[in-house]
C-alpha cells in the first residue's frame, strides 16, 4: 500500500471537539483536506456557522454541532445526533479545552471543577460513546486527544500559574496511555498531541507578557503557527500510524527539550 493510500481518509468520518476556531479549526481543515467528512463541535453558533462555511468553501463535506463538552448530560444527545447523521465516527478529535491562571493557594474551586469536566471529564464521556457506539463494533478508529506540553511537565508560575489546567492536561495524557492499553485489540490508536504555545484566544494573555521570552528559549525561535499540527493529525488519523499509539507528542519547536 502506497503512502497516499496509507494517509488517505476518503472513507472517513472524523468529529472535532472545540472544532469553530484556533487548534480543532486547522486540525479539522487538515482531516478534511485528506478526504475526510468532518463533524465540529463548539459551545457557541455563530462561531460554529462561520467555521462550517469556511470548511465548505474549501471543499470540506462538514456539519456543525452546538455541545458544551463542560455539562456531562448534553454529550450524549449531540454524540447520538453525529452518530446517526453520519453512520459512524471513525476519527475523534478531543481538542475542547479550557484554561484558568492562578496561583495554587488561590485557585478558586469552581475554576477547578470546570476545567476538570471540560478538559478531563466531558472528554472521557464522549470517548466512551464514540468507541462503545462506533469504533470498537467497527473494529477500526482513531482517537487524537489535544493536551499540552503542560501534560508533560510543570509549567513556569512566574508567567503561567496553572494548576488545574497542568493536572487536567496530566490527566489527559495518561488517560491516552491506559484507553490505548485497553483498545489497542479492537483496531483502535490512541495517541496525545501536546501543543507548546500557539498564538490563540486561550494563549492571549500569555503570550502578551512572556511570548518573546517563549520564543527565545523555543530551539526554533518561533510559535506555532496555522499549519503546523496539520501533518502530526493527518498521520495520527489515518492508516498510516496503525503501530503508534499510546504516544503523547509535542509540537513545541522544542521547547520541552532544553
Amino acid at each position: 500500500m502506497g503512502v497516499k493510500t496509507l494517509l488517505d481518509l476518503s472513507t472517513r468520518v472524523a468529529l472535532v471537539t472545540g472544532g469553530s476556531r484556533g487548534l480543532g479549526l486547522q486540525i479539522a481543515e487538515a482531516l478534511g483536506e485528506m478526504g475526510a467528512k468532518v463533524a465540529i463541535t463548539a459551545r457557541k453558533k455563530d462561531e460554529l456557522d462561520e467555521a462550517r462555511s469556511r470548511l465548505k468553501k474549501l471543499g470540506v463535506d462538514a456539519e456543525a454541532f452546538v455541545c458544551d463538552i463542560g455539562k456531562r448530560e448534553a454529550i450524549a444527545p449531540v454524540a447520538d445526533e453525529i452518530l446517526k447523521t453520519f453512520g459512524s465516527v471513525d476519527i475523534l478529535v478531543n481538542n475542547a479545552g479550557a484554561t484558568w491562571g492562578a496561583p495554587a493557594e488561590k485557585h478558586p474551586l469552581e475554576a477547578w471543577d470546570k476545567l476538570v469536566s471540560v478538559n478531563l471529564s466531558g472528554l472521557f464521556v464522549l470517548t466512551q460513546i464514540i468507541a462503545a457506539k462506533s469504533m470498537i463494533p467497527a473494529k477500526w478508529g482513531r482517537i487524537i486527544n489535544v493536551a499540552s506540553v503542560a501534560g508533560l511537565l510543570g509549567q513556569d508560575p512566574r508567567f503561567a500559574p496553572t494548576a488545574a489546567y497542568t493536572a487536567t492536561k496530566h490527566g489527559v495524557v495518561g488517560l491516552t496511555r491506559q484507553l490505548a492499553a485497553e483498545w489497542g485489540v479492537h483496531g483502535i490508536t490512541v495517541n496525545a498531541i501536546c501543543p507548546g504555545f500557539f498564538p490563540s484566544k486561550m494563549t492571549r494573555a500569555t503570550l502578551e507578557t512572556a511570548g518573546k521570552l517563549i520564543q527565545e528559549w523555543t530551539p526554533t525561535r518561533r510559535l506555532g503557527g496555522e499549519e503546523d499540527l496539520k501533518g502530526l493529525a493527518v498521520l495520527l488519523a489515518s492508516e498510516a500510524s496503525r503501530h503508534i499509539t499510546g504516544q503523547a507528542i509535542a509540537v513545541d519547536g522544542g521547547a520541552t527539550i532544553v
